[in-house]
C-alpha cells in the first residue's frame, strides 16, 4: 500500500482549511486550537511542505495547502458517505438528501419530486431547509441547492438556472390602485414591497434597480411601503393583494400561470449570480442524484 499521511491530521487541515480557523477548526472537532495547530504541523512535517501562512490568529493557505485541499476534501468526504451507509446497514438503500434555501423549497423545489418519483417511486426524500453554509459531509447531504458559486469552493459549481425578477400583483390590487398604461412611477411608494436580502448579500436586485433598468428617476423608499426579509414571502404578501412586488419568476411562476398574479411590465431584472448545486465527490455517480439535478436546472 502507498504510504499515508496521518489521518487525524489529514482531518485537522480540511477543516481548519474549510473554515479558515483553528479556533473554529476546533470547535468542530472538539478540541483546542492548540491541538489542531499541532495535527497541521504534524502533516506539514509529513509532507515537508508549509501549508499554511500564521499571522497572529489569522491563517493562510499556501500555495502547496491550496493544491492539496480540493483532494483531501474529496477523499474525506468518499469515507464519511461510506461510513453512513455502512452505519445505516443497507448499502443499497436510497435515500435523498436535498439542502435548499428557504425561498426556494416549496414553490420552485416541492414540485420537482412528482417527476422524480415517476422514475424511482421506492425513493426517501429527505427535504432540508437552511442557509448557507452547510456541512454537507457531516450532515450527509446529497444535494445542496446555493445562490452562487462561492460558498463551497472544494465542490465543483454545477450552474442550475439564472432565476430574474418582474413587477407582480394580484388582478384585483391593480384594478384598484393601477393605470390603463401600467406605468408604475405613477404608484405611491407605500404600495411597493421590497425584499431586503440582508448583509450577507450585495447583488439583491431592488426597486431602485428596476426602475434604473427602464430609465425613471423613480425610486420607491424602501422605509415606506412593506418591507420583508424572504423573495418568497414578498411573492405572498402580492398574491395577498399587499402591494406590488419584485416577483421572481422561480417562485412565481405557478402563481402566474394560474392568474392568482399579473406580470405589470415584461422588463424583468436578473440576479446576480446564477443558482448552483452541489454534491460531494463520492455521491456524483448516484443516478438519481443526476436527474435530480437534470430537473433543477429545466
Amino acid at each position: 500500500m502507498s504510504r499515508l499521511p496521518p489521518l487525524n491530521a489529514v482531518k485537522a487541515f480540511e477543516v481548519a482549511a474549510r473554515v479558515g480557523s483553528f479556533a473554529l477548526a476546533a470547535v468542530e472537532l472538539g478540541v483546542s486550537a492548540a491541538a489542531v495547530s499541532q495535527q497541521v504541523r504534524h502533516l506539514e512535517d509529513f509532507l515537508e511542505r508549509k501549508l499554511f501562512v500564521r499571522t497572529g490568529n489569522r491563517i493562510t493557505l499556501t500555495d502547496a495547502g491550496h493544491a492539496i485541499y480540493p483532494q483531501t476534501s474529496r477523499a474525506l468526504n468518499d469515507i464519511a458517505a461510506m461510513t453512513t451507509r455502512i452505519l445505516e446497514g443497507d448499502l443499497h438503500s436510497r435515500r435523498l438528501v436535498i439542502s435548499v434555501p428557504f425561498s426556494l423549497a416549496e414553490t420552485w423545489l416541492a414540485p420537482k419530486f412528482s417527476a422524480l418519483l415517476e422514475v424511482y417511486p421506492q425513493l426517501a426524500i429527505d427535504i432540508r431547509v437552511e442557509d448557507d453554509p452547510v456541512d454537507l459531509v457531516r450532515h450527509d447531504i446529497d444535494i445542496r441547492v446555493s445562490y452562487g458559486d462561492y460558498h463551497y469552493p472544494g465542490l465543483e459549481a454545477i450552474h442550475l438556472v439564472r432565476d430574474e425578477v418582474i413587477p407582480v400583483s394580484t388582478p384585483e390590487f391593480w384594478s384598484t390602485h393601477g393605470n390603463s398604461e401600467f406605468d408604475l412611477a405613477q404608484i405611491p411608494q407605500d404600495l411597493f414591497i421590497h425584499t431586503h436580502w440582508g448583509v450577507s448579500y450585495a447583488s439583491g436586485p431592488t426597486w431602485h434597480d428596476w426602475f434604473s433598468l427602464i430609465s425613471s428617476n423613480r425610486y420607491p423608499d424602501p422605509k415606506q411601503g412593506v418591507r420583508c426579509g424572504l423573495s418568497s414571502l414578498s411573492v405572498s404578501l402580492a398574491r395577498l393583494g399587499l402591494g406590488i412586488a419584485l416577483g421572481h419568476k422561480l417562485i412565481a411562476q405557478a402563481d402566474l400561470e394560474a392568474g392568482r398574479l399579473i406580470a405589470l411590465s415584461s422588463v424583468s431584472l436578473p440576479l446576480g449570480h446564477p443558482y448552483c448545486a452541489f454534491v460531494p465527490a463520492a455521491k456524483t455517480g448516484r443516478k438519481d442524484i443526476s436527474r435530480m439535478i437534470e430537473l433543477l436546472g429545466q
